[in-house]
């Protein structure tokens, strides 16, 4: 069965890349929220392998780590492994104090250490 993911609060082009390299380095099927509700929504319903959120979301502005903090408060969610997609390290860091897993940023999406960083949790 193919890895899944949801991908939180990126814009068209960001989740288009995004989604690319997901699809061809482990052949995931990727879901898309635009809006922290929404993720939440279809985190509860939905057993994904990776939820990847951005720091900032572009549908409404509103800050990625609010989320992060409602999925691992949730005993439904709290399990599923969530990654900030940010380039930078103070956010990453924080994301890390609060439960994420080490993430990456949209300049680092074309690095082998990108694609290594994602296979504990989408290769089967």
């Amino acid at each position: 069965m193919a890895p899944s993911v949801l991908d939180v609060g990126q814009c068209n082009p960001d989740h288009s890349s995004i989604s690319q390299l997901l699809k061809r380095q482990f052949g995931a099927s990727v879901d898309r929220a635009q809006y922290a509700d929404e993720a939440i929504r279809l985190a509860s319903a939905k057993a994904y392998d990776l939820i990847l959120i951005n720091r900032i979301l572009d549908a409404d502005g509103s800050e990625g780590l609010p989320i992060l903090d409602q999925l691992k408060s949730n005993p439904t969610t709290q399990k599923i492994p969530v990654m900030l997609v940010s380039n930078f390290a103070d956010a990453q860091s924080t994301a890390v104090s609060r439960g994420a897993e080490t993430g990456f940023g949209k300049n680092s999406l074309r690095d082998s250490a990108t694609v290594e960083r994602l296979r504990p949790f989408l290769e089967k």
